[in-house]
Formats: C-alpha cells, sequence, structure tokens
C-alpha cells in the first residue's frame, strides 16, 4: 500500500528545535519529490517546504526560510525537516506529501502533490 508516516512532532518552547520525520513505504521513494504543509487552526494547509527527487534542490516558504532545514535520505525512505529558532506562529499540524510533477512550480501547491501522510503535531510556547 502506498503510504507516507509524518512523526517527530512534540511541545517545545520558542526558541527551541524539533526534528521531523517522513517515511515512505509501498512506492518508488526516489522517484518523488516530497513536501513538507502545515495547518494551524482556522487556517489553510499551507506550504512550508519540498526537496525535488533528482538534484536534491529544495524551497522554503519565506516564513521559515533561514530557519528549517529540509534533506532526504533515500536508501532509509524518508525526509527530514529540521526546525530551528522555532516561535508561536510555527503552531500546527504538519504534513508531509510526495509528487512525481515535472513542474517544479507545482511542488509549492497541495494539488501538485499524488500521495499524503497523517499529520504530526508541533507545538511551540511562548
Amino acid at each position: 500500500e502506498v503510504q507516507l508516516q509524518a512523526s517527530g512532532g512534540g511541545l517545545v518552547q520558542a526558541g527551541g528545535s524539533l526534528r521531523l520525520s517522513c517515511t515512505a513505504s509501498g512506492f518508488t521513494f526516489d522517484d518523488y519529490a516530497i513536501g513538507w504543509f502545515r495547518q494551524a487552526p482556522g487556517k489553510e494547509r499551507e506550504w512550508v517546504s519540498c526537496i525535488s527527487s533528482s538534484d536534491h534542490r529544495t524551497g522554503y516558504a519565506d516564513s521559515v526560510k533561514g530557519r528549517f532545514t529540509i534533506s532526504r535520505d533515500n536508501a532509509k525512505g524518508t525526509v527530514y525537516l529540521q526546525m530551528n529558532s522555532l516561535k508561536p506562529e510555527d503552531t500546527a499540524d504538519y504534513y508531509c506529501a510526495a509528487s512525481n510533477t515535472i513542474i517544479q512550480s507545482n511542488l509549492r501547491q497541495k494539488a501538485g502533490y499524488d500521495v499524503w501522510g497523517q499529520g504530526t503535531q508541533v507545538t511551540v510556547s511562548s
């Protein structure tokens, strides 16, 4: 079965760090770009970051640029999101997703992804 599983969320104080993991099964992980999205209460799900399948090129939303780092380990079928200098506004449910689109700009949109994992909750206290 095609599946993604996100993990690593938790409670952290402002200025602290967390590392999220996204592990894939049931598909050829190396052929897919991976994105991270987040959704806070009462808000739309928004794009956070992505990493391409071939050259591992990365992209970040302006709100997290310089604080978050995405990486992937194809041998383990896992993508990571290292989150540093966390702010209360980072509080949300975080989701990972997989895409085989050939249009890289689509990786910034929910519609560009084919497979979604369940969310992991991140809470940043002030």
